[in-house]
This record gives structure tokens, C-alpha cells and sequence, in this order.
């Protein structure tokens, strides 16, 4: 079908009826010359096409049994070498800005992850949220920006999620739409396809820092204050065990990653995640994963599953990445049968809120228990729930870290240690500090026993 015919079909909606003419359909019959606009349209095709003609021959003259994985100079040359060959081959006559652009395109689509492998690339972006072909969104200090990055079709999203899923075991199809993985660097990703992603394949990535963060550098960024920092460093080495909450994005991994560096050398940590994110730097870590159910249906082992099985494993420590359903129950059970010092993240507004979401995750369990028996349980487990916010401009902050005290009646209950109190806003930015509330914790014995002593003036008090 000629292009006058398609137009004149698409204005019509199709059905073949007589319509007004249109500019464009006008200009084409009195071949007056077409606005730019088309033009361009057209030469993007075309670099579309000869992209495609010469990936796939790139694909073909490839040794297949080359590692991309390794020695990646080597293959960037390699590819550079038959890139000029097909070129020369094609007769096209191209800038050098486009030559440039189309090899570093189809070098991202072979070694890389496609059109967001320079959005990867960038430390200052903390998060990759691709809603469909023409529009990615980065986050970069908190804030969401429309990046330039464009893909070129549907089915070019589909081939990065599947070059990011499959080297993991997993996939990806009508059949099971939503998948989590993870980049090798750690950085969590969440892709979901059609059918249950209306307008097209959804892809999120949040970014992992190529050198983990130190507690001086959340110090330094306003996310604690000195106080706060000495305070959780002896908690941790203290043996306390710790619960994150917060919401979706507000650093709850993180700070978990930071908190489990003050664990000492010589103890064995066990992680359970669903995908691999921590960056423990101990010598003695063993990282668990956890495995959905294959195309049949089977061979799924759940956070809980491998919770379970962490305990017959000598763990010091376990370090849960997240509790999001019944295995909340047996990692309290675990912090009350002798393995002090765990830590794990759960999602909560604040620290009262959390309390509700143990107690709801506990019951996910199905075990049938009383309320009261869970919050015991509760209470008895749990020493410190660290509140991390996410504020209005974008910063993380670390705006509660609270003591679980114990029972009276049917109530946990709980006392503040450091509260972050804002003081105003400049220049958009939220002006604040996380104050202790001059009480110091009844779990601070414990933190002796390990021959940690710290000074009143941590918790606001005036030395005598």
C-alpha cells in the first residue's frame, strides 16, 4: 500500500469511506514538498532499519563461544573491527555523530542492557523506571525527571528485561508476566509485561552504589546525626535485634547494608532475600535466595522456606532483607531462640504503624494465634525499630529510632530514643536534626555486656 493510500485509509478510521482531503494527502497528490516533520520520521526509520541489519549480521559473524563477560575491551574491538566491515558493506554514507550513536547503540544492545545502559552508568542516578517506548524516568536526588532515552519498540524493552532475567534462571512471558531480579552489581529489578501492564512492558531498576555506603557518608549526607551513628553501631555490636520500616524507596536496604558492616568479623552471617541486594563486606557470609515456581508450577522455595532452614544452619547472625508475609513469623521466632543481633526491613509509616504490620505478617502464617500471644512475641524479639522517612525534597532521613519496651496489658510499648525535629525549609531543602529524647534504652545493659559503654551525652543527657 503507497503511502498516499495509507494516509488517506488511516484518516478514513479504516473503513475505506471518502473524506476531505488532508494537507498532508494534498501535498503528496501535488507532490508540493511534505513538512519536515515526516522527513525525519523517515530517517529514523531508516537508522532503525540499518541498526537491525547490522546487529543481526554482527550476531551472525560473532564467535559464539566468545565470553561477552569477560574482557570486554577485547570484544568492544572485536565488534568495532566487523562493525566497519557491514558498514562498508551497507554503502552508507552517515555523520560521525551518527556512526557514533549507531555503534554505541548496537555495543548497548550486545554487551549491555540496551538504551538505559548510559542511564546505568551514571552514579548520580539512583533509579531506572521505564513506562513504555518513548518515556523512561530517572530519579536523581530524590526527584523524578523524563530522561531523552527512547526505545524503539515494545518488543526492544522485551529483549533488555529478558537479557537482564534469563543469566538469573528466570522468565518472563503471558504466562507468568511479573518477574524480580537483579543486575549482577545487586541493583534490584521489577519488570511486568502485558497482559497486566495495559500500555506496555514496565521496567524498574534501583540502582545500587558501586562502593557501598559508609555510616560517616550518611552522616555526612544528613541522614543521621553523630549521635545516632554511635548509638546504632553499638546496638549492632551490642547483639540488639533491629527492624527498618519505612516506605517504598526511603532507604530502608541501605541503611540495613550500613548497619550490617558493624557486625564483627568473626561471627557467620546468613542472608535471605528474594533478590540478592546486600553488600556485605565479612569474610564468613552466606547469602540465600529465594526461587519462583518454575513453568509447572513447581520447585518454588519461599523467604519462609529458607528462614526456616537458616536456623539449622549455625547462624550468628540472620540478616533478612524483607519481611513481606509469614516468614515475619519465624524471624522472631529466630531473634527469641538465641540467635540476638538479627536485622531485617518491613514496610511502615512509623514505628507504631510497624508493630500492626509484625502482628498482620505473623498471622499471614496461618497459624491460628491470639493477638496477644503475637505481640508478646513481639515485645519479647524485638529491641529497636528504626524509622527511615523519605521527606517532601527528596532526602532520606533516618526520622525515628525507637525502643519496643515490652507489654502492659494488651499494649507494646514503646519510647523514643531520637526523634527528627524539622526547623524550617530553605531553598527547598528540609532543615532538620534527629535529637535524642533524653531517655536512654532499657536494653542498654545488654550493650554493656559486650563492653560498649557510651557517654550520657549521647542520649542527651549532661555527664554528672
Amino acid at each position: 500500500m503507497s503511502l498516499l493510500k495509507r494516509i488517506e485509509k488511516s484518516q478514513s478510521g479504516g473503513s475505506g469511506e471518502k473524506t476531505a482531503t488532508t494537507p498532508a494527502a494534498a501535498a503528496l497528490k501535488s507532490k508540493a514538498p511534505i513538512r519536515k516533520a515526516p522527513v525525519a520520521t523517515a530517517r529514523g526509520d531508516h537508522f532503525k532499519d540499518l541498526k537491525e541489519r547490522i546487529q543481526e549480521k554482527l550476531l551472525t559473524e560473532l564467535d559464539p563461544t566468545m565470553d561477552t563477560n569477560k574482557n570486554q575491551e577485547e570484544v568492544r574491538r572485536t565488534i568495532q573491527d566487523l562493525f566497519d566491515q557491514i558498514l562498508a558493506q551497507e554503502n552508507q554514507i552517515l555523520s560521525r555523530t551518527e556512526r557514533t550513536k549507531l555503534y554505541n547503540d548496537i555495543v548497548a544492545d550486545i554487551l549491555g542492557f540496551g538504551p538505559i545502559e548510559i542511564l546505568l552508568s551514571d552514579d548520580d542516578i539512583s533509579e531506572v523506571m521505564v513506562i513504555s517506548k518513548e518515556k523512561t524516568f530517572i530519579e536523581r536526588k530524590g526527584k523524578l525527571i523524563l530522561s531523552e532515552v527512547k526505545f524503539d519498540d515494545n518488543e526492544h524493552i522485551l529483549k533488555v528485561i529478558d537479557r537482564i532475567v534469563s543469566p538469573l534462571g528466570r522468565r518472563i512471558d503471558e504466562s507468568s508476566p511479573l518477574v524480580d531480579a537483579r543486575l549482577p552489581d545487586g541493583s534490584r529489578v521489577n519488570a511486568i509485561i502485558p497482559p497486566l501492564a495495559l500500555k506496555g512492558p514496565c521496567l524498574t531498576i534501583r540502582k545500587f552504589k558501586k562502593d557501598p555506603l559508609t555510616i560517616e557518608d550518611l552522616v555526612r549526607f544528613g541522614s543521621m546525626s553523630n549521635e545516632t551513628a554511635e548509638f546504632l553501631r553499638a546496638c549492632v555490636i551490642g547483639r540488639c535485634n533491629i527492624v527498618v520500616s519505612g516506605g517504598t524507596g526511603s532507604g530502608k536496604t541501605t541503611l540495613l547494608n550500613v548497619l550490617s558492616a558493624f557486625i564483627p568479623d568473626d561471627e557467620r552471617i546468613i542472608t535471605v532475600e528474594n533478590a540478592a541486594e546486600l553488600q556485605l563486606q565479612q569474610e564468613h557470609v552466606v547469602t540465600l535466595e529465594s526461587r519462583p515456581a518454575n513453568i509447572e508450577g513447581k520447585g518454588e522455595v519461599t523467604i519462609q522456606d529458607l528462614v526456616m532452614n537458616t536456623l539449622r544452619m549455625r547462624p550468628d547472625r540472620v540478616v533478612v532483607g524483607e519481611c513481606r508475609g509469614g516468614e515475619t513469623l519465624d524471624m522472631l521466632q529466630a531473634m527469641n531462640t538465641g540467635h540476638d543481633g538479627s536485622l531485617t526491613t518491613a514496610h511502615a509509616n512509623s514505628p507504631r504503624d510497624m508493630l500492626s504490620r509484625l502482628e498482620t505478617m505473623c498471622l499471614m502464617a496461618g497459624m491460628d494465634l491470639p493477638a496477644k500471644a503475637i505481640r508478646e512475641q513481639i515485645a519479647s524479639a524485638v529491641d529497636l525499630i528504626v524509622q527511615q522517612s523519605r521527606l517532601m525534597d527528596g532526602s532520606r532521613r533516618v526520622t525515628y529510632c525507637t525502643e519496643v519496651q515490652g507489654m502492659e496489658g494488651d499494649v507494646v510499648v514503646l519510647a523514643d530514643i531520637f526523634v527528627f525535629e524539622q526547623q524550617g525549609i530553605e531553598n527547598g531543602k528540609i532543615i532538620g536534626r534527629l535529637k535524642p529524647t533524653g531517655l536512654r534504652p532499657k536494653f542498654y545493659e545488654k550493650i554493656e555486656r559486650h563492653g560498649i559503654s557510651l557517654p550520657p551525652s549521647i542520649f542527651g543527657a549532661r555527664a554528672r
